[in-house]
């Protein structure tokens, strides 16, 4: 956390300046409230005749100082949150960066709920853990140290009373802070469990409310959220435990001091000011003892978050860059050399010994039963996972020797599920190739077969996407997402399964209007319906993560019994549309 710090340590550094001067002038207060008591009140000096002047200067003294003790108070507080906003701002960027760097398998290990509660509660937590460890940790330590040296000096026994006393003030800090320190970890990872429901049914509103299952998933939540207040609870009776126990203990130190004093006083040896100062020392002790029983509880939670937060910054991706930036002598070729694959942790082959070669400007298509693999294969080319066993090449060079921006540049996909974000049309299609001209972006969506219903939107291109896409169907969806591969100037295309919404006329214009506009790009299909391949110049066959067969519509029909299923299982509803 160092390095975060010492970015703005000159504002910790300021405030911590003005937090002296805040609790000096605290701590010169109840000295000269002794004296508006003897001098002033009593007259102990003047033979009990009390003093107006005394009380007079004295109170605009203390008035004096209290303004000036709470403009340090105000400026510590600007001071100290310049330092905390900076520092919880730049470990959130820097958390961000990180996850973007991130490979698949990196995220579902963390998970997506916990990475939005990492970058967003844990990082406020550490926030705030700064900001009171400025504060607070000053505060409490200059309140309680400035406190025992002013009660020795108005008297030792005094002192000593409170001295005997901290022994069991610590034990007791330190007893629920034990208790309480496990709890504090546990309670930020139920909190990933909740925000992972949230983000789950407020993505599958749609489905869940299709379902009618609103009465399961509110149990479910209701659960998560239980166990987190149980929890929650469990911290707050342990420091509920420590207050009443803290109170007791330093107002048995008062009691003490009260006895003491009244036979030192009986005995001429102190004042009734002074054993009132005492007792406003004690007070202020007390205030930042538990004010530190505060900190250290906040401090346990920063920390805790630290952790978690670091676990982040210290992840490195698992994929590295290859160093690989020199010319190609082909262009959009792909090859899979005796490729296997298995997802991450989960020890089951999904590909197995897959060999395929794809020349530039080829049009493959990839059929096959749900999950078979088809999703997996083409997710190895621009090397969204790495191959468990064999190689995969673009351009006769193996993907783990390009940097993975250089690789990707070669690369255009449009996905089933398509991922459009919160702004307008025109600016979704763009992020395929950022500062394209209008005429580019337009051009695209034509390909794409979107340009006619996007010019029916109220703005055109400027209109506005609704979260997620919300306002737009999945056909529309899927186009501007196909607009956006389009546009990018790549050399291979890959379309996974992502015409499933566009009906048969639709589809097969976009595939003439891509044949035509692209013709050197290398097309791979992933696709479930016969229409969308048959004009391929190959179409792999997948059952099992094997390769069963690979040929044209007419050899396949002949000879691969998985293709002559899927034929005839469609060509009724096929024939249907022709008619």
């Amino acid at each position: 956390m160092w390095s975060y710090v010492k970015r703005y340590l000159h504002f910790a550094v300021i405030a911590a300046l003005f937090m002296v001067g805040e609790v000096s002038m605290d701590l010169i207060q109840p000295r000269l409230m002794s004296r508006i008591v003897d001098e002033g009140v009593l007259g102990v000096a003047n033979n009990g005749v009390a003093d107006p002047h005394v009380i007079l200067t004295v109170g605009i003294t203390m008035i004096a100082l209290v303004l000036f003790g709470g403009f340090c108070g105000s400026m510590n507080n600007v001071f100290v949150h310049m330092a905390g906003q900076n520092i919880g701002n730049e470990i959130r960027k820097d958390c961000f960066r990180r996850i973007m760097t991130f490979s698949f398998p990196q995220i579902d290990t963390f998970g997506t709920g916990s990475l939005v509660t990492r970058v967003t509660n844990d990082i406020t937590q550490v926030q705030n853990f700064v900001t009171q460890f400025v504060r607070g940790m000053i505060r409490t330590t200059l309140l309680m140290g400035g406190s025992i040296f002013f009660l020795f000096r108005l008297n030792h026994q005094f002192g000593k009373i409170v001295l005997c006393a901290f022994p069991f003030i610590l034990g007791c800090m330190l007893f629920c802070l034990i208790k309480a320190n496990p709890l504090l970890s546990k309670l930020q990872a139920q909190l990933d469990q909740i925000n992972a429901i949230l983000q789950e049914d407020i993505s599958g509103i749609r489905i869940i409310k299709a379902c009618v299952r609103e009465g399961y998933e509110k149990v479910r939540f209701g659960k998560a959220n239980n166990a987190l207040i149980r929890t929650q609870l469990q911290v707050l009776v342990i420091f509920a435990f420590m207050n009443p126990v803290m109170n007791a203990l330093m107002n048995g130190v008062v009691v003490l001091i009260l006895l003491r004093g009244s036979v030192q006083v009986g005995q001429h040896m102190t004042t009734p000011g002074v054993i009132m100062a005492a007792i406003t020392y004690t007070t202020q002790m007390l205030n930042g003892i538990l004010m530190l029983v505060m900190l250290f509880q906040n401090i346990s939670k920063g920390v805790a978050s630290w952790k978690r937060v670091r676990e982040v910054l210290n992840s490195r991706s698992e994929q590295k860059d290859g160093y690989f930036d020199g010319e190609t002598a082909v262009h959009g070729k792909v090859e899979f050399r005796d490729v296997s694959f298995a997802f991450p942790g989960t020890g089951q082959t999904v590909l197995k010994h897959i060999n395929l070669t794809i020349q530039p400007g080829e049009t493959i298509a990839i059929m096959g039963a749900t999950g078979c693999g088809k999703t997996a294969l083409v997710g190895l080319i621009p090397r969204f996972y790495d191959v468990t066993d064999g190689t995969v090449l673009i351009d006769d060079v193996n993907v783990q020797d390009y940097p993975q921006k250089g690789l990707r540049d070669k690369i255009a996909i449009a996905l089933q599920k398509s991922e459009l974000f919160s702004t307008s049309i025109g600016e979704n299609i763009s992020w395929g190739a950022p500062g394209a001209s209008d005429g580019k972006i337009c051009a695209s969506a034509c390909i794409a077969q979107a340009d006619g219903f996007i010019r029916t939107t109220p703005k055109g291109y400027e209109t506005p996407v609704a979260e997620r896409g919300m306002s737009l169907s999945g056909g529309q969806k899927q186009r501007i997402s196909i607009a956006r591969a389009v546009l990018k100037s790549a050399e291979i295309l890959i379309f996974d399964d992502s015409t499933s919404a566009l009906d048969l006329k639709t589809e097969a214009e976009l595939y003439a209007a891509l044949r035509e506009a692209k013709p050197e790009s290398t097309k791979i299909i992933v696709a479930q319906r016969i229409s969308s391949v048959r004009n391929a110049d190959k179409i792999v066959v997948l059952n099992n993560g094997s390769i069963e067969a690979c040929g044209t519509h007419t050899e396949l029909i002949r000879s691969c019994k998985t293709y002559q299923d899927i034929y005839h299982s469609q060509i009724g509803e096929e024939g249907e549309h022709r008619e």
